[in-house]
């Protein structure tokens, strides 16, 4: 059997471990012990080892002393430190971009000036700012707190400040760009914008994309959208692929634009390939660009794998062979709701570690699936948290989206810790 290398593990990687060990030995180089990850590897006859996928030397030795041959990498900070370009440099087929092309995620500048080449009038008007002077003429064009904050870089999804939301007040506001701009030597104020705000992903093997079912997000700690941004408390897709408030013409202009902005990467040499994630608001004069990421985004990729009609071992293939299409990349018409659990302290304040008792099995059998994140096992049905990111997440299918969402939170009741948290909302569809 194959022999594949996954980089990473946190939920995202927990659903590609399950995917990829269907079709190939699962390989992986943990920081810590990721119970759903070490299921997959020993289901797949594969091996893991605890260590730092960050350190190069470690990743080349266990790729050469295993005979590994192809390697997946989507955690946004790995690609931007280059280990796509090392491991193909090793002779490794690889999913994922290389540093080169994950720049679309880590400067959203550089993101910025390819749409404003390739779709201007899908630009929200914006200032990309690189010095205190400048900040202060761009704020003086504000009467309030109108405006969104981007940092530079990589912020795990948490780093994107609105207006009313996030940051109240002009002063409160100006003080975030300021750290922003202290941090990166640059920071993006952007004009607010009315709209719903929606993601569209694509595979891509760097010539062709074939577009995901599109998924509705819940980014906001509690229920009814609520308290402060996290990585993502839930997700939610439906069975037509789209979401209610867009239509196919709509995902078809995405689609677009990631297509251009694929070929405009790889204009000179294969830079970009795997997958691309691109963020988009509907407004009243048509659609408008937010930002790409360059890896599956999480949740999103637990609704999007499970989805999947074609096992992703052969997806993954076609990617490496540069032969992907439409007819070998095909989805299931299904609802999917997933659902994230964390600690009681989770994006409100610094906590201890959370321990934590959970009935996996129990889950498992109310035909529920859980893929755990950040945290590792300390013995029968008992966890300790790892960091301060999601615990792990809990999804369910369904023909319906009552189904689903009673399939999932039933699964959940009574099997998780009373003491973690989750919204009990998702499934439902705010209007912002």
């Amino acid at each position: 059997m194959k022999k594949c290398l996954l980089l990473g593990n946190g939920g995202r990687e927990a659903v590609l471990a399950e995917q990829i060990a269907q079709g190939f030995s699962l390989y992986s180089i943990m920081l810590h012990k990721n119970p759903s990850i070490e299921e997959y590897v020993i289901k797949s006859n594969g091996k893991y080892i605890e260590g730092n996928p960050f350190d190069k030397e470690l990743v080349g030795k266990f790729i050469k002393e295993e005979g590994i041959e192809y390697c997946v990498v989507s955690q946004d900070n790995l690609l931007q430190e280059g280990l796509i370009d090392y491991v193909s440099g090793l002779g490794l087929k690889t999913f994922g971009p290389t540093s080169k092309g994950a720049k679309v995620e880590w400067s959203k500048s550089y993101a910025l000036d390819i749409i404003s080449k390739i779709a201007p009038e899908m630009i929200i008007k914006n200032n990309q700012v690189t010095s205190l002077e400048e900040l202060d003429e761009v704020m003086k064009k504000y009467k309030d707190d109108n405006f969104v904050i981007k940092p530079e870089g990589l912020t795990g999804g948490k780093g994107v400040k609105v207006g009313g939301v996030h940051f109240i007040g002009k002063e409160e506001g100006y003080q975030y760009a300021k750290s922003c701009l202290q941090t990166d030597g640059v920071v993006i104020v952007q004009d607010k914008v009315v709209g719903r705000e929606f993601t569209v992903m694509a595979l891509t093997d760097g010539k062709n994309i074939v577009v995901t079912p599109t998924t509705f997000d819940y980014p906001y700690r509690f229920d009814e959208d609520k308290g402060p941004g996290t990585g993502g408390m839930g997700c939610l897709s439906f069975e037509n692929g789209l979401l209610p408030f867009i239509t196919q013409e709509d995902v078809n202009i995405c689609g677009k634009l990631i297509k251009d902005t694929i070929n405009y990467i790889n204009k000179d040499s294969m830079e970009f390939k795997g997958v691309i994630y691109g963020g988009f608001f509907k407004c009243k004069d048509g659609i408008k660009f937010i930002e790409f990421n360059a890896r599956f985004g999480d949740p999103e990729a637990i609704n999007v794998l499970n989805s999947l009609e074609t096992p992703f071992y052969k997806i993954l293939e076609d990617i490496c062979e540069q032969r992907l299409t439409q007819e070998n990349c095909k989805f299931k018409k299904n609802y999917i709701v997933t659902v994230y659990v964390v600690s009681p302290d989770y994006a409100i304040r610094k906590g201890n570690p959370c321990e934590f008792t959970l009935n996996v099995e129990n889950i498992k059998q109310k035909n529920s699936k859980i893929y755990f994140a950040s945290c590792k096992k300390t013995g029968e049905n008992k966890y300790i948290s790892i960091g301060t990111s999601r615990l792990f997440a809990v999804c369910s299918s369904g023909g319906t989206l009552e189904e689903a969402k009673e399939k999932v939170y039933n699964a959940m009741e009574g099997n998780i810790d009373s003491k973690l948290h989750y919204r009990k909302d998702i499934g439902c569809i705010y209007e912002h």
